[in-house]
């Protein structure tokens, strides 16, 4: 479906807006346990309001309908020995939200209403310990803003307990992914799932702070093949080690020798994440992670990559790895930049290229697949399209570029260059825009409905910024083959803002109506100081509306700064400035 622009003179309603809504909640599928990690559900749970049984004894959940502040539940999403997952709506802001609630069910009970109470006095210094490191997990996450880390809306302690709202996000864990697919996963493959992984380590990293819980079934992978790590296991680990066993708060075959006693002598690190990180690769390529670390301590016999899995992946790839899993910890990369640079993230080189195809039979592209196991588990598969009505000619989608190497003429190594040429994928696109922004510039987007219905609904937003500046709008739809520059456009051209005020879209002339089919637009609303031309990213003028062509925007995909950001337009160019705020949001779509 291509989108298309319905002309009319309506002015948007600005009453009731909302914002985006996303959830993930996840099913162990190892035990058969759910958990209170946030990843995508077998099924939904609504049975399981009230007191229900699990593993790890009674577990007293809030009835469907209790309302807390502004969030009514409405279902029980995921149930763990440390927490409950519920869907909740945000009556206030008109959009459904993961609530989390500390609950360790060997601890506590509920008491009166929805109170929580310690079930004896002896264990009560052990649930305070919890719950101070469960508000501990919801600040750090509340602080960090990347795209491979999970988002906290707020946090708050009531009822002798404490809440998180977070987010509602659809896809499958790589645990499931891998399992799925039809052979282990390529080396550019699992590049391409490292390098997003690491900078989202490398962020919380300049923190300070260690996730220290990384695992196949802590990674989700969303539909558009984005890498979401799961499960800061902080509160796990401070209960665990005042009054549980090691393998309660311990996953054995991803946790490094120094987790087990974190004394001056084994002192955890970015070491102690690369690590599990490198178990987790370790276990694509061989279909089962290395023996637990605490055995090979005693007697180490896990054969190298290098030697199990040559010649299907460069051995300079297979080397990092095996480094990562050492077990002394000083003989590991000590931090994700040392790690990557031994990975090879920054670049291919022609040396390695070769290697670096695909055995026979192995599929080059996994990510469609796991989209589409992930739409078909999800409850709430959900997504958008625009309908504009001027565009009704161009029904065509169009395919993806085809990869393509091209060596230069001189076949000497040392004037040999490779230059690869990925199908493009605006979404990244999008994610650089938002990544290069000014972060003293904070930007909001609040939307009138998060998830309209097809053929009904309009698609309406308004935006705001403390400071004064041009508002640019850019979108991609769900097929991700339409990469739009949304506004202005052609109808609607004064895109400036006065500072501290709110801008709401489609204004007067122009209107978005849902159309089909089911899926996900995304955006990034960008406020700029000046003017901003987007010639030099290939815009192309599609009435009303611009266009950036995937042909020539796959070459500018890494670019920097970026090209699909749009370049500042001043009339002293000496003191120009190419700042700017920006915010990501999205409207999702169903039948």
């Amino acid at each position: 479906m291509h989108t298309r622009l319905i002309g009319t003179s309506k002015t948007a309603n600005t009453a009731e807006y909302s914002q985006e809504t996303t959830i993930l909640v996840h099913r162990d599928e190892a035990s058969g346990d759910s958990r209170s990690d946030l990843h995508l559900p077998v099924a939904p749970a609504a049975s399981t309001a009230g007191k229900s049984t699990t593993g790890s004894g009674t577990v007293n959940t809030l009835p469907i309908g209790t309302q807390i502040h502004e969030f009514k539940i409405t279902d029980v999403i995921a149930i763990g020995g440390f927490g409950i997952v519920y869907l909740a709506q945000d009556l206030s802001l008109g959009r459904y939200v993961a609530l989390k609630e500390y609950m360790p069910t060997s601890l506590a009970e509920r008491t009166q209403g929805i109170t929580v109470a310690v079930k004896s006095a002896h264990q009560a210094d052990t649930f305070n310990a919890g719950l101070r490191s469960f508000i501990n997990e919801a600040r750090l996450l509340a602080q960090f803003d990347h795209p491979a880390l999970v988002k906290v809306y707020r946090f708050w302690e009531e009822n002798g307990t404490a809440y998180m709202v977070m987010p509602f996000l659809e896809g499958i864990t790589l645990q499931k992914a891998l399992a799925e697919m039809p052979a282990p996963p390529d080396e550019p493959w699992l590049k391409e799932l490292l390098a997003q992984l690491l900078d989202a380590l490398e962020v919380i990293h300049l923190d300070n702070c260690f996730h220290r819980d990384i695992s196949p079934d802590n990674i989700l992978l969303l539909g558009n093949g984005r890498p979401l790590l799961l499960d800061f296991g902080a509160a796990r680990q401070i209960i665990g080690n005042m009054n549980q066993a090691l393998t309660v708060i311990l996953k054995p075959s991803y946790a490094p020798p120094e987790q087990y006693a974190d004394t001056p002598d084994a002192k955890q690190g970015a070491w102690t994440d690369i690590y599990a990180l490198g178990a987790v690769i370790y276990c694509a390529i061989t279909g089962k992670p290395p023996a637990p670390s605490i055995s090979r301590v005693m007697n180490d016999n896990l054969l190298p990559l290098t030697q199990t899995a040559a010649g299907r992946y460069s051995q300079e790839f297979l080397h990092a790895i095996d480094r990562a899993l050492f077990i002394r910890p000083e003989n590991r990369p000590q931090s994700v930049a040392e790690w990557r640079e031994a990975l090879f993230l920054k670049g291919v080189t022609p040396a390695t290229a070769a290697r670096e195809t695909p055995t026979t039979g192995q599929k080059k592209n996994l990510w469609p697949k796991i989209a589409v196991v992930a739409l078909l588990l999800s409850a709430l598969g959900v997504g958008a399209y625009l309908m504009f009505k001027a565009q009704s000619s161009r029904e065509t989608v169009r395919p993806p570029i085809a990869a393509t190497i091209t060596i230069a003429k001189d076949e000497s190594p040392t004037a040999s260059s490779v230059t690869e040429v990925q199908p493009f994928d605006p979404i990244k696109a999008l994610d650089r825009v938002f990544e290069q922004r000014n972060r003293d510039h904070p930007v909001t987007v609040t939307t009138e409905r998060s998830v309209v219905k097809i053929g009904r609904d309009k698609l309406r937003f308004r935006v705001h910024s403390p400071k004064a500046g041009y508002l640019y709008i850019l979108m991609v739809g769900t097929d991700r083959n339409h990469f739009n520059l949304l506004f202005p456009n052609a109808i609607d051209q004064n895109n400036q803002m006065s500072s501290g005020k709110e801008m709401s879209l489609p204004r007067a002339g122009w209107a978005m109506t849902a159309g089909g089919p089911a899926g996900t637009n995304h955006f990034v609303a960008i406020i700029s100081e000046n003017p901003r031309d987007f010639s030099a990213a290939g815009l192309i003028a599609v009435d009303p509306f611009g266009e950036f062509p995937a042909d020539a925007s796959a070459r500018m995909t890494d670019s920097s700064p970026s090209p699909f950001a749009g370049t500042p337009v001043c009339s002293l160019p000496e003191n120009c400035s190419a700042a700017y705020g920006a915010t990501t949001f999205s409207i999702q779509e169903i039948d």
